[in-house]
């Protein structure tokens, strides 16, 4: 079970009540589905719209238009298709499972969140907290995001078979952790507050780690996260300027590897394959595994800080919509 939580997720229960699906004109005389309540196996012939504070669930249900769920609002929808994009605003909520969204998701600042399950979008963009109070999340699962990833804030999760088919950039997050999945461009996860983690997943393209304050792990064997294997990058890969660790563990690398100015400084295992070999300041593998045998209250505090992320994704996802719900 992943062992980064989502802490703030409440475990709350509740029941969607009523179904109504309104139609209303805007200002252009065109058509809008206003959803509050539950809809079926229905198609909506123009944009959709989730009104503020209001909480929209849809199964099996076809939007040929595009989707903007207002702020405070939450959409939930399950075996549906969206032919446009669909847009949050600040304080909601969209969680998309066995969905398809041709067009792009973006979530506001301040947007409370996005999870994908089984689900296919085009670019996926969470844009900066700036002064909201609110931190957003994107958890994405057996997903493929046909485009890039953009995400400038929160909780950040690709597992269990997701695919980005282009590049995966993040900047600011809380953390940003890849396991068992793919990306077939590059990726850049920059100043996270708590780190990363990639686990068991291939990159194509170079990768770029810097400044990020909670630590980088490449692979198993490292304090942040558990995991089982470790993964294969397709270039060079950079991790520069990180405080809190850094591990490389059963990790091949087509490429070459660069660890410089992190505190304390990398732990490069000798079981990596590094075509490129390694530049920069590294602990040798021998000192790596001593320091693991020897130096038990750091591994009870890696424990620790682990253990305040225990809770899945898609539990804690779960928990959140019933919880908004």
């Amino acid at each position: 079970m992943p062992r980064r939580t989502v802490v703030k997720l409440a475990t709350v229960t509740a029941v969607v009540a009523g179904s109504v699906l309104a139609v209303a004109p805007t200002a252009h005389a065109d058509l809008v589905t206003h959803c509050i309540g539950t809809g079926g196996a229905v198609t909506v012939p123009n944009d959709l719209l989730v009104p503020a504070g209001k909480s929209c669930s849809l199964t099996g249900t076809t939007i040929t238009g595009n989707v903007t769920v207002a702020a405070g609002g939450n959409l939930v929808v399950t075996g549906g298709r969206v032919s446009g994009e669909v847009r949050v605003a600040a304080d909601g909520y969209l969680d998309a499972t066995d969905t398809s969204v041709d067009g792009q998701v973006v979530l506001a600042a301040g947007g409370y969140g996005i999870f994908l399950k089984d689900a296919q979008t085009g670019t996926v963009t969470v844009r900066p907290k700036g002064s909201a109070t609110i931190d957003s999340f994107l958890f994405a699962e057996e997903s493929t995001i046909a485009g890039h990833v953009n995400v400038s804030a929160g909780e950040v999760r690709l597992d269990r078979g997701t695919q980005v088919q282009r590049n995966l950039s993040s900047t600011g997050t809380y953390y940003t952790d890849v396991h068992d999945s793919f990306v077939d461009g590059t990726l850049s996860v920059l100043n996270s507050a708590t780190g990363s983690v990639v686990c068991g997943s291939a990159v194509r393209g170079r990768a770029t780690f810097a400044g990020n304050l909670g630590g980088v792990q490449l692979g198993p064997n490292g304090v942040l996260d558990s995991c089982a294997s470790g993964g294969y990058w397709g270039a060079d890969v950079s991790i520069t300027s990180t405080t809190g660790g850094v591990t490389v563990d059963d990790t091949i690398i087509n490429g070459q590897l660069t660890v410089t100015s992190n505190n304390p400084v990398a732990q490069v295992a000798a079981n990596n394959r590094i075509r490129g070999g390694v530049t920069g300041d590294q602990a040798t593998a021998t000192a790596n595994r001593a320091a693991r045998v020897v130096n038990p209250d750091r591994e009870e505090a890696g424990e620790q800080r682990a253990d305040l992320r225990r809770t899945s994704a898609e539990q804690a996802a779960s928990a959140a919509g019933a919880a908004r719900l």
